[in-house]
């Protein structure tokens, strides 16, 4: 038997002697201020220095524990108090963006710094969108340069992705907008964004969070309206924006409009009442009649629960529509507004299976009706209609459109006769 004593086993695992000084440096909150600091004044204003820097950095400090204090000073040279002012008793460098000089240029610059960084470091993409949040916060406590600059980055962050538009939301703070703080720096903020992005591109990241109808609220309730809006931005030199603006306010008047109206056929309202009613209202919020057409279209086709069996669905449809022929006449007095009503019957016959052969008889119904005329329905035939369903709904119309065409020639011979 061996005498060897048998070494028992530990739980405590295998343990790194760690140097203190290493420890400070990585959890210490005023080390890692000063080492970030420290960092920027050897790099001074070299942002390719600056960005290799701060790579290098994540691998020794703590970023995920210290983003909020990392983002500072690199926008304001060090931590910031509540309100937006330096604390007084940390340390500060003069390498930031705050310090930086106030052009586009250099802005694009420092956007490119932050890009590599939160690339680099994914985990801080949250806590930068927060940052800027909180900066936007306290705007009232930074000077007018602070903020030129500070809009700017931001609009090429948004342009770029690097942040959502949701950050707008700190701009509505009551007081930013009754000084008019929040305006001015918007101006600054979509000009630096439409420098790097269409309008298009613009609208589609504030529609994705829910931001593209809050714009009005950059101003004071009593100053809340789409002719200020429009008035402000378009003298900024912001037309786009003010047009963007308009139209949304279309939209949203064009969607109130389509709710009051399908009320009133679901109460079974007069037809004439509805007509007045729409024009009124088409007129108050300046809208087009072709989107009027197209509106009341949608209303009509969804005020009813269609059958299922295609061969009864088709004398539903044509009962249900001689009864609102008298709604679609009042807004077709126009060829366009005709052609867009056509192209809405192809649209809708086309995404709804039970419809698909019964296209030509709404076509001839509403022909009729006097709703469609045949010069309306000869250019939709030969070279206005959609691709959706083509093929079928030409077939379904060729012997109505020939017979339209020989009776337009027999009227033209007569005509010619009695010349």
């Amino acid at each position: 038997m061996s005498t060897q004593r048998q070494q028992k086993p530990t739980l405590t695992g295998q343990r790194f002697k760690t140097r203190k000084r290493d420890e400070k440096e990585r959890f210490d909150p005023t080390q890692f201020q000063e080492s970030i600091v420290q960092g920027l004044n050897q790099t001074g204003s070299d942002l390719e220095a600056v960005a290799k820097f701060l790579d290098a950095s994540g691998a020794k400090l703590d970023y995920r524990r210290y983003a909020e204090t990392l983002f500072d000073i690199l926008v304001a040279g060090g931590m910031l108090a509540p309100g937006g002012t330096l604390s007084d008793d940390l340390t500060r460098t003069e390498f930031c963006l705050f310090t930086a000089q106030e052009d586009l240029e250099t802005m694009q610059a420092y956007a490119q710094v932050f890009n590599k960084l939160i690339r680099r470091y994914k985990y801080l993409e949250k806590g930068f969108e927060e940052e800027i949040k909180k900066l936007l916060l306290f705007l009232k406590g930074f000077t007018e340069s602070e903020r030129n600059k500070l809009a700017m980055l931001t609009g090429i962050l948004l342009a770029n992705g690097n942040i959502s538009a949701h950050i707008l939301s700190s701009l509505f703070n009551e007081n930013l907008v009754k000084e008019g703080v929040s305006a001015a720096f918007a101006v600054k903020l979509f000009k630096s964004w439409l420098n790097e992005r269409d309008i298009g591109s613009v609208a589609g990241s504030l529609r994705k969070v829910g931001m593209d109808n809050r714009l009005m609220e950059l101003f004071p309730a009593n100053k809340r309206s789409c002719e200020h809006f429009s008035k402000y931005f378009s003298e900024a030199g912001l037309k786009e924006l003010s047009d963007f603006a308009r139209n949304q306010e279309s939209i949203g008047a064009r969607k109130e409009l389509q709710k009051e109206v399908q009320e009133l056929m679901s109460q079974g309202e007069p037809i004439k009442d509805i007509i007045v009613y729409s024009k009124e209202e088409m007129k108050k919020n300046s809208i087009s009649e072709q989107s009027m057409i197209s509106m009341l279209w949608s209303c009509i086709m969804s005020s009813v629960e269609w059958n299922k069996k295609e061969e009864l669905v088709t004398e539903q449809a044509i009962r249900h529509l001689k009864q609102y022929s008298l709604l679609l006449k009042a807004f077709t007095s126009q060829g366009l507004s005709e052609l867009t009503l056509l192209l809405k019957i192809q649209e809708y016959c086309y995404d709804n299976i039970h419809f698909m052969k019964t296209f030509q008889k709404i076509v001839v119904l509403l022909y009729k009706a006097d709703v469609l005329n045949e010069e309306s329905i000869l250019k939709w035939y030969n070279e206005e209609h959609l691709a959706k369903g083509k093929g079928m709904f030409l077939e379904q119309m060729k012997k109505f459109v020939e017979w339209l065409k020989s009776a337009e020639e027999e009227s033209e011979s007569e005509e010619e006769a009695e010349d």
